[in-house]
């Protein structure tokens, strides 16, 4: 199990990222979290399996392509502290 911690940029914000999020997330099978951050980006942090994750981030590129300018991944081991995929305010 591997935990990714992403910044998604670009106009990320108010085009329904989050929720889009949460149902590729959901499909993936992958846990965590998003929320539209204060700077404008939109960060997640995400758990599953390796291959899960790639899919995830990989869904999420190519459904916001026009609207994402730069993402900046970080991967790290899993802590197991989540039980599902939701939006964080």
């Amino acid at each position: 199990m591997k935990r990714v911690h992403a910044y998604f940029a670009g106009v990320v914000q108010g085009v329904g990222f989050r929720y889009t999020a949460i149902r590729i997330a959901k499909r993936a099978g992958v846990t965590g979290w998003v929320r539209n951050a204060p700077d404008g980006r939109v960060e997640i942090v995400a758990e599953g399996d390796e291959a899960a994750l790639e899919r995830f981030l990989r869904e999420l590129r190519e459904y916001f392509h026009t609207y994402v300018r730069d993402v900046q991944v970080e991967w790290q081991a899993a802590t197991g502290e989540f039980t599902e995929f939701g939006v964080r305010f």
